[in-house]
């Protein structure tokens, strides 16, 4: 699950800075706010991929950065879509990661005995 989830993170670091180019040609926001906001949620995602296996402080910053991917979709209409996709991701893997982590375990148990 924590490379999964890490994996998530790793990626959405690059769609979120690409979108700050958008944000400022398209949207016409100004470059620091975009820079500001896209750097923003761009080091949420790094500082949570970074630590996911040490605990929830990961998984509270990995939560962090989906709600602002999301909220940068009011500024960028396409940021509400890909904000979308990773939140949807990073909420699946939340709510069955747990499960399957523990069938996992279970099946390793049974092997083992």
């Amino acid at each position: 699950m924590n490379r999964i989830a890490a994996t998530i993170l790793s990626v959405q670091v690059i769609v979120v800075l690409l979108a700050v180019p958008v944000a400022i040609n398209i949207a016409d926001v100004g470059r620091g706010p975009a820079w500001l906001a896209g750097g923003g949620i761009a080091l949420l995602c790094v500082l949570g991929a970074a630590t996911v296996r040490r605990g929830r402080l990961g998984y509270l910053l990995g939560t962090v950065a989906q709600v602002g991917s999301v909220a940068a979709g009011v500024v960028v209409p396409q940021m509400l879509i890909l904000g979308g996709i990773f939140a949807l991701l990073w909420f699946v893997l939340l709510r069955i990661g747990p499960q399957v982590e523990r069938e996992k375990a279970a099946r390793e148990a049974q092997q083992d005995g």
